[in-house]
C-alpha cells in the first residue's frame, strides 16, 4: 500500500460504502416533461456528472388503462441516447395495483441494463417491499442482468413507518423516501392539511416523528434518506429553506423536486458548508500522505473514523457541483 491509496479502497474494509447519490431527485411523469428534465440535466451537469437524478413516474404519470404503453415509453427513454448520465430511475405502481408486475417486467426487460433504480410506493409492511424486490430479482435472472438494480422505498403509510428499520435492511434498498401527503392522508384527518406544507411539516409532532424515524433507519443501515416534495413552485426561497431544514435539522441527504425551478435551490441547500468541504479536502490529503494512519491536524487527532466522515462529506460536495480544491480533485476524483 502506498500513499496514493484511494479512500474508497482503504476506509471501508469489511463494510459497504455509503451510496454516493445526487442530492436532488426530480419527478416527471409525461413524455414531454421527461424530455425537458433530460435537457435540464445536461445543462446543469458539472464535469460530466449530473447534479440531480430523474425519476420517471409510472404511478401518477400513466393514463388509466395505458399503464403498459406508458412503461414502454419510459423504457425506451431510459435506453435512448438522451439518457447520457444513466441516471433515470422509475417509480412503478404499488404491490396492490394490477399492473405493477407488467410495468416492472417492461422496464427490466427493455431497459434493465440502464435503469438507475426502481421506486416502490405505498408499502404497508416489510413483506410488501420484499414481494416486489423478489419479483425484481426474478426478472433480472430471466433477462440475464447481472448488475444490482437499487431499490428506493417510499415510506408513506403508518404500517411501513412501524417497520422502517426492517425495510431498510432488505436487499438492494438504497434510499428511503418520505411520502408526506399520503402519510398525512392515511391518518384519517387527525393530522391537519397544514402539515402537508411549511411551516407545519416541520412542527407537527407526528410528521416530525416520522421524518426522524425514516432518517435514523436509513442512516443506521447505510442507505440515503430522501425528503418529501415542497408544493410551493413559485417562491424558490421556500424550496431552499425546506431543503435546508431537511438537511440541517433532520439529517436528510436528498430531496424530491416536482418542478424544474426547484432543482437548483434543493441542490444548493443540500451542499456541505464551503469551509467544511475545504477542511475535508485538506485533512484527506494529509491522511493519504500518512498512508491513512492517525494524524494530528490543527491540534486535533484524526483516524479512519473521522476520515470516513470527511470523505463522505467531500463526495457530497462533489456530487452537488461544488468546486473542490484542485489537489483534492486530482487525487480523489480525477
Amino acid at each position: 500500500m502506498n500513499n496514493l491509496t484511494h479512500p474508497s479502497d482503504v476506509l471501508y474494509a469489511g463494510s459497504r460504502p455509503f451510496p454516493r447519490l445526487a442530492a436532488c431527485e426530480h419527478f416527471a411523469g409525461s413524455e414531454k416533461l421527461l424530455h425537458k428534465a433530460l435537457q435540464i440535466q445536461a445543462e446543469l451537469s458539472v464535469e460530466g456528472r449530473s447534479i440531480f437524478d430523474i425519476t420517471a413516474d409510472c404511478e401518477d404519470g400513466a393514463p388509466a388503462g395505458k399503464e403498459r404503453e406508458h412503461a414502454a415509453m419510459i423504457a425506451e427513454l431510459v435506453q435512448s441516447g438522451e439518457n447520457r448520465f444513466t441516471r433515470i430511475g422509475v417509480r412503478i405502481h404499488d404491490v396492490r395495483h394490477p399492473f405493477w408486475r407488467d410495468e416492472l417486467e417492461i422496464i427490466i426487460g427493455l431497459a434493465g441494463q440502464r435503469v438507475a433504480y426502481i421506486v416502490l410506493p405505498k408499502p404497508e409492511n416489510t413483506q410488501d417491499v420484499a414481494t416486489q424486490i423478489t419479483a425484481l430479482d426474478e426478472l433480472r435472472n430471466r433477462y440475464g442482468i447481472a448488475r444490482e438494480i437499487p431499490v428506493h422505498v417510499l415510506i408513506e403509510t403508518p404500517g411501513a413507518l412501524h417497520e422502517v428499520w426492517e425495510i431498510a435492511r432488505l436487499p438492494h434498498v438504497e434510499v428511503l423516501d418520505f411520502g408526506l401527503m399520503d402519510f398525512v392522508s392515511a391518518h384519517h384527518g387527525a393530522i391537519p392539511a397544514a402539515a402537508m406544507r411549511s411551516p407545519g411539516q416541520f412542527s407537527h409532532a407526528l410528521v416530525v416523528r416520522a421524518k426522524c424515524a425514516i432518517a435514523a433507519a436509513a442512516l443506521g443501515n447505510g442507505v440515503v434518506p430522501s425528503h418529501n416534495v415542497t408544493t410551493e413552485i413559485r417562491d424558490v426561497n421556500v424550496v431552499r429553506e425546506d431543503a435546508r431544514r431537511a438537511r440541517q435539522e433532520l439529517g436528510f441527504l436528498r430531496m424530491w423536486s416536482i418542478h424544474p425551478a426547484q432543482i437548483q435551490p434543493i441542490v444548493e441547500a443540500m451542499r456541505p458548508d464551503f469551509a467544511e468541504a475545504n477542511e475535508a479536502a485538506a485533512l484527506l490529503i494529509a491522511a493519504q500522505d500518512a498512508i491513512w494512519g492517525p494524524i494530528q491536524q490543527e491540534g486535533k487527532l484524526h483516524d479512519r473514523a473521522s476520515y470516513r466522515y470527511y470523505w463522505e462529506l467531500l463526495q457530497r460536495a462533489q456530487s452537488t457541483g461544488m468546486n473542490i480544491p484542485p489537489e483534492a480533485h486530482q487525487r480523489f476524483f480525477s
